[in-house]
């Protein structure tokens, strides 16, 4: 399983979601209203089951714009999956009890599990369309499902232990930076330091110009 130990804290990033958002504008302001953890892991549920919804109704009729339609839905769905493990991760490290959410999280992930894959397994003569966007949301929601299912000691573990390499790294990339400004600041000092040569000259030693000659 890929741990996607954010990958994307910029989702939830005072909901800034770069170049499209992936919910509504209700749908943000009920996010940004729910401040706990399992109201918010309940309301990405409902967003996720309401996209799959949406690509069900896409596929039971034909017309133009059907393809992107189900490409989009499909993208939002994988985002709003991510955001909800994003969500329980950080509660998690805020030893938040998120039983409840997560129970939720699951369930709803089980059942639109089996219907992405359903979708693919009737191959629809579109589907090169939006398959690489169908792949993602199976495989993000196949992994967003053994998370909730995993243990949670071991999983906050994982999160710590995550977080604290990060730091790590971060704290070496800091110190390799100004040891390189140092170095940089040495050489510099350094080379003002030294004497400055004297330009070269045709005169032989001891040898003197003549003064310029008044008028």
């Amino acid at each position: 399983m890929i741990y996607r130990l954010v990958l994307i804290y910029a989702l939830l990033g005072g909901l800034c979601f770069g170049q499209r958002d992936f919910l509504t504008n209700d749908e943000i302001d009920q996010i940004r209203d729910a401040q706990e953890p399992n109201a918010r892991l309940k309301l990405y549920s409902l967003f996720a089951k309401q996209r799959i919804d949406m690509v069900k109704q896409a596929f039971a009729k034909e017309k133009a714009g059907r393809s992107a339609l189900i490409h989009d839905t499909l993208d939002e769905y994988t985002k709003i999956v991510e955001a909800i493990d994003v969500v329980a991760d950080d509660a998690l490290k805020r030893k938040v009890d998120i039983a409840e959410g997560v129970s939720l999280v699951a369930k709803t992930e089980k059942d639109t599990l089996a219907a992405l894959k359903k979708i693919l397994a009737t191959n629809p003569k579109d589907l090169q369309r939006y398959e690489f966007v169908l792949t993602m949301a199976i495989e993000t929601t196949a992994d967003s499902i053994e998370l909730s299912q995993s243990d949670v000691q071991e999983r906050s573990k994982n999160l710590e232990t995550a977080a604290a390499r990060e730091k790590k790294e971060k704290a070496a990339a800091m110190a390799t930076g100004d040891k390189e400004v140092d170095e940089k600041k040495s050489a510099v000092e350094t080379k003002a330091a030294e004497p400055q040569r004297k330009a070269p000259t045709l005169r032989r030693k001891g040898e003197v110009i003549p003064a310029e000659k008044k008028n």
